[in-house]
């Protein structure tokens, strides 16, 4: 039984160049999602929200298992961020951060699929379960580079982007700043963190 796991179908979005900026072409994917606001370091709510993201992932690959008799590697953790101004990422504002945490699912797993998944989860009683919801999301062109180091060194990654990578190429940014987090910050060394920074972007006017 083959395994599918997305990191490896879809290298051109999960596995760029490090600090090398590209333009990719992202198309619709479906992910299970939870909206949240805040610090990630602090809130409660975004611990809560990502475990009940793991959780229910695991539970949908169980069904889809049982079900349907296909095999799929769960996805890494994704996020997107919002502020009403960008440069509290490149400072590192984080009380400010909106964000949507995020973890893809291959194109078979369905509503019915996350209903019975949920079901099983529910005798766990996880504060954030009630809110995981699958949502197909498109992002199409976008620019993004591999980051190699603590997320909190971000911030000049982020501001080439903005700043030089993006007027270069005649782009804006558009829709939610977006991150892939490849490496699991539990047993990865901040160093050795790698990470996809990702950012929709549009023609300037």
């Amino acid at each position: 039984m083959q395994t599918y796991d997305v990191k490896k179908a879809r290298r051109d979005l999960y596995a760029p160049r490090p600090g090398r900026f590209d333009l990719v072409d992202v198309p619709e994917m479906g992910f299970l999602a939870v909206d949240g606001h805040g610090d990630p370091n602090t809130s409660a709510a975004y611990r809560e929200a990502v475990e009940a993201l793991y959780v229910t992932s695991y539970a949908v690959r169980a069904v889809v298992r049982e079900a349907l008799g296909r095999v799929h590697t769960v996805a890494p953790l994704e996020g997107l961020w919002s502020a009403a101004d960008w440069t509290v990422f490149r400072t590192r504002e984080k009380a400010a951060w909106d964000w949507t945490m995020m973890i893809g699912q291959p194109d078979w797993v369905t509503a019915a699929t996350v209903d019975e998944a949920l079901a099983r989860d529910r005798a766990r009683q996880l504060p954030a379960l009630g809110l995981v919801r699958l949502e197909r999301f498109t992002e199409g062109r976008s620019a993004q580079v591999l980051h190699v180091g603590p997320y909190d060194d971000e911030g000049p990654v982020l501001q080439r982007l903005h700043e030089e990578f993006l007027p270069a190429h005649g782009l804006v940014p558009v829709g939610r700043h977006h991150e892939v987090y490849l490496s699991d910050a539990r047993r990865t060394a901040p160093a050795r963190l790698r990470t996809v920074l990702r950012q929709p972007v549009a023609p300037a006017p």
